[in-house]
C-alpha cells in the first residue's frame, strides 16, 4: 500500500510539473508574439498564484496561465509591507547595467572608492551640469561615478551628437568635463554605446535626467548633492 501511495504521489508530481512547464511556454510564446522587439529573459510563478512573472528587456510584466492577458504594476506583499516588485527591479537594473560593461561608460573615480553609482546623464541638462561641476566633493565621499548618456532631445539632436563627441574623444573624461561647462566640441563620430544607454534608460523607466542608478539597483531620480548620496548609499 505504501509503494502504492509513493507512486501516486509521483505521477501527481510529475504531471504537475509537466503543467508548469506547459504554462511557462505558453506564456513565453504569447508575449514574444506581442512584443517581438523585446527579448523575454525569464518566465517563471509569481508570488501570486496562478500569476506568472515574466521579465521582458528589463521590466517585469504579469501574465496569466495561456499568456492572454498581460499587466505592468506594482505587486505587494501587504503583511510583510514589501513592494515585491521593485526588490526584483533592483536585481534586474544590476544585472542590466552589467551586460553594458564599465567599458561602455565613462568612469570617474576616487583613490578611494567606498560606493558605486551609474547616472544617466545628459550634456545639456541644467541639474546634470550641477551634479558634474561638484564632481570632487563625489570624489571626496569615495563614490565612484559611472556615466550613461541619455540626452533627452533625442536621437539626432545636439544633445546627442556631442555625446558622440565626447565618447569618440581621446581622453573622454577631459571632454565629458568641458562639455558641461558649455565649451566647444571637436565633432566626431565613431562605434559608441549612446543608443544602448538611451535604450537602458527607456528601460528603467526614465523621467528625467540625471538618474542615479545605486549599487543595489534602486534608483533615485534627479540631482543629490554628494554628502546625502553618500548617506543613502551607506544606509542601503
Amino acid at each position: 500500500m505504501k509503494n502504492v501511495t509513493r507512486v501516486l504521489l509521483l505521477m501527481i508530481c510529475a504531471i504537475a510539473s509537466v503543467n508548469v512547464f506547459a504554462d511557462e511556454a505558453a506564456v513565453k510564446k504569447s508575449i514574444a508574439a506581442f512584443m517581438p522587439q523585446g527579448k523575454v529573459e525569464s518566465v517563471k510563478l509569481s508570488e501570486l498564484p496562478g500569476i506568472y512573472e515574466v521579465i521582458v528587456a528589463g521590466n517585469i510584466f504579469y501574465a496569466s496561465e495561456d499568456g492572454k492577458y498581460l499587466l505592468q504594476g506594482q505587486l505587494y506583499d501587504v503583511q510583510a509591507k514589501k513592494n515585491i516588485t521593485e526588490s526584483k527591479m533592483s536585481s534586474v537594473r544590476k544585472s542590466a547595467l552589467a551586460e553594458v560593461g564599465e567599458q561602455n561608460m565613462i568612469i570617474f573615480k576616487p583613490e578611494t572608492s567606498k560606493h558605486v553609482v551609474s547616472i544617466f546623464t545628459d550634456i545639456d541638462c541644467g541639474y546634470c551640469r550641477k551634479l558634474h561641476s561638484e564632481i570632487d566633493q563625489y570624489m571626496a565621499q569615495g563614490i565612484t561615478i559611472r556615466y550613461l548618456f541619455f540626452p533627452r532631445a533625442g536621437k539626432g539632436s545636439d544633445s546627442y551628437k556631442k555625446a558622440i563627441s565626447v565618447w569618440c574623444a581621446a581622453d573622454r573624461n577631459k571632454a565629458l568635463t568641458e562639455a558641461k561647462k558649455g565649451g566647444a566640441l571637436d565633432n566626431k563620430t565613431c562605434e559608441n554605446p549612446v543608443d544602448e544607454h538611451m535604450a537602458l534608460g527607456e528601460q528603467f523607466g526614465m523621467q528625467g535626467t540625471p538618474m542615479i542608478v545605486t549599487e543595489k539597483g534602486n534608483i533615485l531620480p534627479g540631482y543629490v548633492p554628494a554628502q546625502k548620496l553618500a548617506g543613502i548609499l551607506a544606509s542601503e
